[in-house]
């Protein structure tokens, strides 16, 4: 049984990239490992979101990850600021992070490109708190994207740091879950790559989105003049389309589309309307769930309760031998 970590910043509500690409793999992994699931609050901060936003986004991505079936009765599912010891060990991580490493961070530099005025420490130090997300519960796997390959690799390198400093083991080496060839990958709206929230609201399709939302969206996404010669090769931005497509689609109404382009008779009103019409038949029962989960504050205050216990247990033991290390305690 591997110990298993994975966070999400609440800058937002799931997509539906996130579900397909990750959070049914969630599910999936959660019957046979331990599982800690966490809501990035921490890390949201180096962005200054406004105190009632952060809330509500806190309580939307909670909701989401729980109808979309992350189980607190076989996961533990907290919020990250609910355990202090995440920032205590952020500290000590820090103390032996250089700056050269993380000036040389990917991330860092490209938000130094990207956002030059919010140039702040929380960005500097991110790959240290994400090191302490994973390094507290001794996690063993998480599962990352490319983007954050180099992170996972800056939490090995501090963790290995920390057990050759103090002469022990307290820190395995975590390396990524693969999730093969199953983890589905959807693309934006607006023919980019991945669909994510950085990229804006309209390349995104939210669990959340209300049919009027889903369709303006859909029938707004970027297409070319279409098909000039037959069985030509997609553009992205229409190989973007026929990816959501086949995700939420029949394999009859997916081959009919490939057939309508391969004879330059595609009209891509259709194609945008069928598009709409599967992801919103996909997205309504997952969407009525989460209202209610939503609707339901005693029950969200359980589950935060319990996963801030849970998670404080685990952290606790983790914290109990590093301070030791260290030479942390009280003196009388």
């Amino acid at each position: 049984m591997e110990i298993v970590l994975s966070g999400i910043r609440p800058t937002g509500p799931l997509h539906l990239g996130n579900y397909l690409g990750a959070v049914t793999n969630f599910v999936k992994m959660q019957e046979n490992n331990r599982c800690y699931f966490f809501i990035a609050d921490f890390h949201s901060l180096t962005t200054h979101p406004l105190a009632e936003h952060l809330q509500e986004n806190i309580k939307q991505v909670l909701s989401e990850y729980l109808a979309a079936g992350i189980d607190p009765e076989k996961s533990t599912l907290y919020i990250q600021s609910d355990v202090p010891e995440v920032a205590e060990l952020y500290l000590y991580l820090n103390m032996n992070a250089y700056l050269g490493e993380l000036e040389r961070c990917t991330s860092f530099k490209d938000k130094a490109r990207k956002q030059p005025d919010n140039l702040n420490a929380g960005l500097l130090t991110y790959p240290t708190l994400m090191a302490s997300d994973i390094l507290i519960h001794r996690a063993t796997k998480v599962p990352v994207g490319k983007d954050q390959e180099q992170h996972l690799e800056m939490a090995r390198t501090f963790g290995n740091r920390f057990n050759r400093m103090y002469n022990c083991e307290v820190f395995p080496s975590p390396t990524a879950y693969n999730f093969g060839e199953a983890l589905v990958k959807i693309p934006g709206l607006d023919g980019s790559g991945k669909m994510g929230k950085s990229e804006g609201g309209d390349n995104c399709l939210y669990l959340s989105d209300t049919s009027s939302v889903l369709k303006k969206k859909i029938m707004k996404a970027l297409t070319d003049a279409g098909p000039q010669t037959t069985n030509q090769e997609k553009p992205d931005c229409i190989k973007n389309l026929f990816t959501i497509l086949e995700a939420v689609s029949t394999k009859d109404t997916v081959e009919y589309f490939n057939e309508k382009w391969n004879d330059c008779s595609i009209r891509y009103g259709d194609l945008k309307k069928q598009i709409f019409n599967d992801v919103d038949a996909f997205l309504t029962p997952l969407r009525e769930r989460i209202t209610d989960i939503r609707a339901d504050e005693n029950y969200l205050s359980a589950v935060v309760k319990r996963g801030a216990e849970q998670a404080r247990e685990s952290a606790d033991t983790t914290m109990s031998e590093v301070r030791k290390y260290i030479g942390i305690k009280r003196l009388f």
